[in-house]
């Protein structure tokens, strides 16, 4: 079982998530659920992010390394 706690790597988890369900709806044409806003819309809405798909995936990913959310492997 995984326990994450506190609010910064709370905040961290929910970006990786988003970041990993826009690669869903990008791949496979699927939202998480018809209930709730698509990721792509969350990610527009709350990071300003503009374009289609595969550019706000590119985009929010940078920004997640630039945060040190991610790291790349060399």
């Amino acid at each position: 079982m995984i326990s994450i706690q506190g609010i910064e790597k709370t905040k961290a988890f929910r970006k990786i998530t988003l970041l990993d369900a826009l690669k869903l709806e990008i791949e496979t044409g699927l939202k998480m659920s018809n209930k709730i806003p698509s990721a792509y819309s969350i990610i527009k809405k709350e990071f300003g992010f503009k374009g289609n798909k595969k550019f706000v995936y590119q985009q929010f990913f940078f920004k997640l390394v630039q945060e040190k959310i991610l790291v790349l492997k060399k």
